[in-house]
């Protein structure tokens, strides 16, 4: 329950009793980040960011919004038992493949959204979350399902890390840390988060800052952040932070990165702005009615992809990692194997620490 709170901010804290969360969050304020008012002066230049909040494209249902969905989340969670919990140790790639400098394109999965996409030779970290709990709490949250993979000092050496939104499932105080003394990269970011690194120590020389539609050159590399739906917020204000996807062009191929979102309008203007994308990776996980229009189930996901590409291949991202809905643990995976093979979407879906790429084979290690 505690991480619907954090997720849907003080409506659902409220619920919870506001006074319980505070107590919980004790001594945590530094992870909490930037407040409005240091955000506001860089958001403000965005059309995305009306009357001090950043908005989507598509007016939401009002689910999210609404107080009785919100409750039935919250009793979901309360009764959904072992189901979310894998039914034992979730395996682990041994030992961590090597990330070569291929002339192709890849992706290696750490678990949750964190990922290593690899475009023609350069390497762009995705979403990096190495903490145990995806909280302001060392203490409370949701906590990993498996262990890291990968310390993040055996990483290879990345071009550019990228952070499509500042939920702590994606954004997360003690890695960005560790990689801002291990990685020389820069952190692109949608509009607003560079309040937040800034407030963390990070170099203004390493904060590259976009809104929608803006792009960023590292060589032959391009990375453009692009639409999502979603929100943001890392307590009780929502919504004062840009949230985004991002496409990773090379001078041969591409690759999408979802992040986190629901299925939007957007995906097919991206496919045809940018795509066919080698390489697409989407949320499958963490679905529930309460949140429909801004989390993806592994059936929207197989339309995203369609939307982007032909002939791509789709590794699925955000699920098995942290439990934030209360379907079963390895419904995720099922569903989507279900709806690709219905429309002929290839699949790949590595184990924490495996990499993909267009010759990776399928492999329903989650049938533990």
């Amino acid at each position: 329950m505690f991480a619907a709170a954090l997720r849907f901010g003080f409506g659902t804290a409220s619920l919870l009793g506001a006074g319980w969360v505070l107590r919980a969050l004790q001594g945590t304020s530094a992870s909490l980040g930037a407040t409005p008012a240091e955000i506001a002066p860089v958001a403000r230049r965005s059309p995305q960011y009306r009357d001090g909040k950043f908005v989507n494209l598509e007016p939401p249902s009002g689910m999210t919004m609404d107080r009785q969905a919100q409750r039935t989340l919250l009793r979901d969670l309360a009764n959904a038992g072992s189901s979310g919990k894998p039914p034992g140790p979730i395996p682990i790639a041994d030992p961590p493949k090597v990330h070569p400098d291929a002339q192709t394109a890849a992706a290696s999965w750490y678990g949750h959204s964190s990922s290593l996409i690899e475009i023609d030779g350069y390497r762009v970290l995705a979403d990096p979350v190495w903490s145990r709990r995806c909280s302001p709490s060392r203490a409370v949250g949701p906590e990993r399902m498996h262990e890291v993979p990968l310390l993040i000092e055996a990483l290879p050496a990345v071009d550019a890390i990228v952070i499509s939104h500042d939920h702590y499932d994606h954004l997360d105080i003690d890695t960005v840390i560790a990689l801002t003394h291990s990685q020389r990269a820069p952190f692109l970011v949608p509009l607003g988060i560079g309040a937040h690194l800034r407030k963390w120590g990070i170099p203004e020389s390493r904060i590259v800052e976009l809104d929608w539609h803006e792009s960023h050159r590292i060589g032959d590399l391009t990375l453009v952040c692009t639409p999502a739906r979603h929100f943001s917020g890392r307590l009780f204000t929502r919504d004062t932070t840009l949230w985004a996807s991002w496409v990773v062009m090379g001078p041969k191929h591409r690759a999408f990165f979802g992040g986190d979102t629901g299925y939007t309008k957007s995906f097919a203007e991206i496919g045809a702005e940018f795509g066919p994308f080698d390489l697409t990776l989407l949320p499958i996980g963490a679905y529930h009615p309460a949140f429909s229009d801004i989390h993806m189930n592994p059936e929207d996901a197989v339309r995203a992809h369609l939307d982007m590409t032909e002939g791509g291949l789709m590794m699925p991202i955000h699920w098995a990692t942290f439990r934030l809905a209360p379907h079963p643990w390895a419904e995720p995976a099922e569903r989507l194997v279900v709806a690709a093979d219905a429309e002929g979407v290839r699949i790949a879906v590595p184990i924490p620490g495996g990499r993909v790429d267009g010759e990776s084979d399928f492999d329903p290690w989650w049938r533990l």
